[in-house]
C-alpha cells in the first residue's frame, strides 16, 4: 500500500490525469508496484472518471453506495461455497462505472472492492468477523 501510495502522488487524482508518458513509463520501472501498462494506464483513466464524477456535483461514495442502498448488505453464508463471486448490485455498479469511463472494474473485481470496504458483509455466520461487521454496519 505505501509502494502504491507514494508511486501514485497519494491517490491524488488531480495529478494522477496529468500523468505523461515519461511518468508511466517511470511508474513501469517501480518494482514496488505491479507493473502492467495496462493497469498503469487504467489508474489515469479512473482517475479521470472520478473527476468528472466530481464535476458533474456527485460524490464518488454517495455514487458508490446509492448501488446497496446507502447501507451494507448483510449476508448470512453458511458455507464458503455460498458466498458469489459478483452479484447483482455488484453488476450494475461496473455497468455504471464502464458507462463513465472506468476501466477494470468488472463484476468480480467490484464485488472483491465492495467486499473490502464493508459494503457487504460476506463473512460466514460463524466467523467472529461476521458479527462484528454487522455491529460496524448498525452504528453508521
Amino acid at each position: 500500500q505505501d509502494n502504491y501510495r507514494a508511486a501514485y502522488d497519494h491517490f491524488d487524482p488531480e495529478k494522477i490525469v496529468r500523468y505523461d508518458e515519461a511518468k508511466v513509463d517511470a511508474l513501469l520501472q517501480d518494482t514496488g508496484i505491479v507493473r502492467n501498462r495496462l493497469k498503469v494506464e487504467s489508474i489515469i483513466r479512473n482517475a479521470r472518471g472520478y473527476l468528472e464524477l466530481q464535476d458533474q456535483g456527485h460524490s464518488f461514495s454517495d455514487f458508490l453506495w446509492s448501488f446497496v442502498g446507502g447501507e451494507p448488505i448483510q449476508n448470512h453464508w453458511q458455507r464458503f461455497a455460498d458466498v458469489p463471486v459478483y452479484t447483482p448490485e455488484a453488476e450494475a455498479m461496473s455497468k455504471a462505472l464502464k458507462k463513465r469511463g472506468f476501466n477494470f472494474v468488472g463484476p468480480t473485481i467490484v464485488y472483491a472492492f465492495m467486499q473490502a470496504t464493508g459494503m457487504v458483509n460476506d463473512h460466514l455466520v460463524q466467523c467472529p468477523q461476521h458479527a462484528t461487521c454487522r455491529e460496524l454496519a448498525d452504528n453508521v
